[in-house]
């Protein structure tokens, strides 16, 4: 049997807690911004929605260890990304018919 070396562990305790400080930050964003009553619907939804897609990457990019993924792997995670710009810009060329 071959022996399990564990003295090149890297502990990711600290990384994830700061990811975890900024994914709490950017919640408490979306939380206020509904309150907000000097911004308009379009741009409350707005706001919330691309805080929402930055949120997904954040977790994906450190969670889920896309960092450590070839190119290619990282480019097929990307196409809902893809799926999600075309769809705003759908949405957007509809409002302005």
């Amino acid at each position: 049997m071959s022996e399990i070396s564990h003295n090149n562990h890297k502990s990711h305790k600290l990384e994830y807690f700061k990811v975890f400080l900024v994914l709490t930050a950017l919640t408490v964003v979306e939380l206020v911004i509904p309150g907000m009553k000097s911004i308009s619907t379009f741009a409350k939804g707005s706001s919330l929605t691309f805080l929402a897609l930055g949120k997904a990457c954040i977790v994906a990019w450190s969670y889920m260890h896309l960092k450590e993924e070839t190119k290619w792997m990282r480019f097929v995670a990307m196409i809902p990304i893809s799926a999600f710009l075309y769809a705003v810009m759908v949405i957007l060329e509809s409002l302005y018919r």
